[in-house]
């Protein structure tokens, strides 16, 4: 059985006539990794850099926590651009250009009242969510000011995040890129004058950030805004912000990116559970948390990206019904991600004190960060896997399905193992930190595990169905 599979999974990612070529998938593929690098790393780890330059493990560890809890937000919040791409990719792929722009202006709308009634929820809860962590009273303050703050970014990314939805659907994968690009470098000036108080702005510290964040996504959304309404390429889906919304497209859009908000922010809720059960080990494990996590999530930008890629490709060809193309992208875009993670992992194994003593200026946390990481990278292809194959299904509208095991499996495994793990009367830190923190990877594999057989048994289902139509013609 297991040789067959490879044997499969060979014959896939070398078919050169079903499914995207691998130049092709690469011409899609570099824009998206220069967004996700940007959006999921680069900017994360300058303010971290920036963060740590002012030398208080607090204010470190009140950072790593915020992020953690803006990463839950922002992956509830991509589900409504998911939920764009899947839509606005169907009608593109079938060629019903209005019907695209109509769904696309609907999103708009909807994203602009779920963003505000999410940046209301984290400004006035601010301080009840640090509260549930547990920490001290020293890091809650700061993170709550911090939170109060960053959720005036959060309504701008919302907004955002509909609008770049538009434009992967339609397959303009450069553009986002370039607004990634613009908001980045804003993002990093005000983020170093607002921290530190320079070119004569004020000395924020902590605050700097949220602030230099609410002004980057504002730019970045209005600049997005201004572009699609603009661009003649986009006339044929006569887009117009004052007509087009329609109750019909709405529902098929809540309908579509609820349960991918739910399942990402599933995922999301996951890794505050587990900063929640690393806390009582102190704030040096909260620390050595934030740092691996920084540096995971940047080996992992190409599966990122990978995602983003699979989840249009796959909703353009489920248009046609091309099911053989969709299953040998799906083999060649795991492929493409697992080599380049594992690379930049491997780099980091290597010498992971090296990389960590940028962040601990003073010498706090990097012994204890570095015995763990090698053993704790080991087991994010797990992640990998299941986050390419979640992206398909979305991509096929099975959006339902990823949120159900996603759910089941954080709920009924994840939950009650971490804190069986986190119980355990474990002496040594550092052993149980890693033991506690790999948990997320063994619940993300058995995750992958059941999107795969999903896959495998939906594609036969929907190719038998296809021949019997084709015998009756």
């Amino acid at each position: 059985m297991v040789g067959s599979f490879i044997k499969r999974y060979i014959l896939g990612v070398c078919d050169n006539e079903h499914g995207e070529q691998y130049s092709t998938i690469m011409r899609y593929l570099v824009p998206e990794l220069i967004t996700a690098f940007i959006l999921y790393t680069l900017l994360n780890a300058v303010d971290a850099l920036f963060i740590a330059h002012l030398r208080s493990t607090s204010l470190y560890a009140a950072q790593g926590l915020s992020s953690t809890l803006v990463q839950f937000v922002t992956k509830a919040i991509e589900g409504l651009s998911v939920g764009t791409v899947i839509m606005c990719g169907f009608y593109n792929g079938r060629k019903e250009y209005e019907q695209a722009g109509n769904a696309f202006i609907t999103s708009f709308w909807v994203s602009c009242f779920i963003g505000a009634i999410v940046a209301g929820v984290l400004f006035f809860g601010a301080t009840t969510i640090y509260g549930w962590y547990g920490v001290s009273p020293k890091i809650t303050l700061y993170g709550s000011e911090y939170l109060r703050a960053r959720a005036i970014g959060i309504f701008f990314s919302c907004v955002f995040f509909s609008l770049i939805g538009f434009l992967r659907a339609v397959k303009n994968t450069r553009v986002p890129m370039m607004f990634f690009l613009v908001g980045s470098v804003i993002f990093i000036f005000f983020d170093y004058a607002l921290i530190f108080g320079s070119f004569g702005l004020p000395h924020l510290k902590l605050l700097g950030s949220a602030y230099a964040s609410a002004i980057q996504y504002s730019v970045m959304a209005v600049g997005a805004l201004v572009y699609i309404l603009t661009n003649k390429e986009y006339k044929q889906y006569k887009i117009s912000f004052l007509h087009g919304f329609t109750s019909r497209f709405s529902l098929r859009l809540i309908r579509l990116s609820v349960p991918v908000a739910f399942d990402k922010a599933t995922l999301a809720f996951a890794k505050m559970w587990l900063i929640f059960s690393i806390a009582p080990l102190g704030k040096v494990a909260i620390a050595s948390f934030t740092v691996i996590k920084d540096m995971e999530q940047f080996a992992f930008v190409p599966a990122i990206a990978c995602a983003q890629i699979v989840t249009f490709l796959v909703s353009n060809n489920y248009g046609i019904g091309d099911w053989l193309g969709i299953k040998n992208n799906i083999k060649k875009i795991l492929l493409i991600a697992f080599v380049m993670v594992a690379s930049i992992l491997f780099v980091f194994a290597l010498k992971p004190a090296f990389f960590m003593q940028f962040f601990d200026q003073k010498h706090v946390f990097t012994e204890f960060a570095a015995a763990a990481f090698p053993y704790v990278s080991i087991f994010v292809f797990f992640d990998l896997m299941q986050l390419i194959l979640a992206a398909a299904l979305r991509g096929a509208g099975k959006v339902y399905t990823v949120m159900l095991v996603r759910l089941l499996v954080c709920t009924c495994f994840f939950v009650p193992y971490v804190w069986v793990m986190k119980t355990l009367p474990i002496q040594n830190l550092v052993t149980h930190f890693i033991v506690i923190y790999i948990s997320f990877y063994i619940a993300d594999g058995l995750m992958g595990l059941v999107y795969g057989l999903y896959i495998q048994r939906f594609s036969k289902q929907q190719e038998a169905a296809e021949i019997a139509r084709d015998a009756t013609k």
